[in-house]
């Protein structure tokens, strides 16, 4: 009795399944997702992510974001502060130098997290056209590979009732380094949706950046 009601229940689960549209869901994700980012124009805010290495704190940086009048978002970097102290001489040049080189793999770290936070419409088109996507709940899952890079994966979490984000999770690479990230969104009290956490981790460089939007506040019309 126990296997036929598994039996049962799995039937269900697969005609649920095969009942899903991608191509309509994908507009509707995608309507849904253009409307909110309008609403987030309004706004501007701030990014702190504190980057650490094999667990220990070695940098923070403060990022400004906005859209220009174009749409198009805008990042500008505004403060970083390091917890290493500074070496005198040459060994203070070259300590420099490798500083600077992890402060650009930290910049193109977070701006592959950028672009997972903000696909266009032809990138969401794209990637529900070509994802497993099922329904629990009243959370829609979608996961695919190639998004942005040959061979990363990407799983989104979405309300089905708004049609907006609650989480994504992507694996990919940063040149040849492997690079996992997760980020996590919240709603304003108006109901606007808007990343409010990443967590990416680089294990070629045992480096790890804790980032969090912060500091939002309407433009003055």
């Amino acid at each position: 009795m126990k296997v036929i009601f598994f039996i049962v229940c799995l039937l269900n689960s697969l005609a649920v399944q095969s009942q899903i549209d991608k191509d309509q869901l994908a507009l509707a994700i995608s309507k849904a997702d253009e409307a909110n980012t309008e609403g987030l124009k309004q706004y501007i805010w701030k990014r702190k992510s504190d980057v650490s290495i094999s667990g220990v704190p070695k940098l923070t940086t403060i990022t400004e974001f906005s859209f220009d009048e174009q749409g198009k978002l805008q990042t500008k970097l505004i403060d970083a502060e390091s917890s290493v102290k500074q070496k005198p001489g040459l060994r203070g040049k070259a300590q420099q130098n490798a500083a600077e080189d992890k402060m650009e793999y930290v910049g193109k770290a977070l701006e592959l997290a950028v672009a997972y936070t903000f696909m266009s419409k032809g990138q969401l088109l794209d990637f529900f056209g070509k994802a497993t996507v099922t329904e629990k709940d009243g959370i829609i899952e979608a996961t695919g590979e190639n998004v942005y890079v040959k061979g990363d994966k990407l799983t989104v979490h979405v309300d089905s009732k708004t049609n907006l984000y609650i989480d994504k999770k992507f694996s990919s690479l940063l040149g040849k380094d492997p690079i996992d990230g997760e980020i996590k969104y919240a709603k304003f009290s108006s109901g606007i949706n808007h990343g409010s956490e990443t967590v990416l981790n680089m294990p070629a460089q045992n480096m790890k950046i804790d980032a969090k939007n912060q500091d939002y506040s309407q433009r003055v019309k």
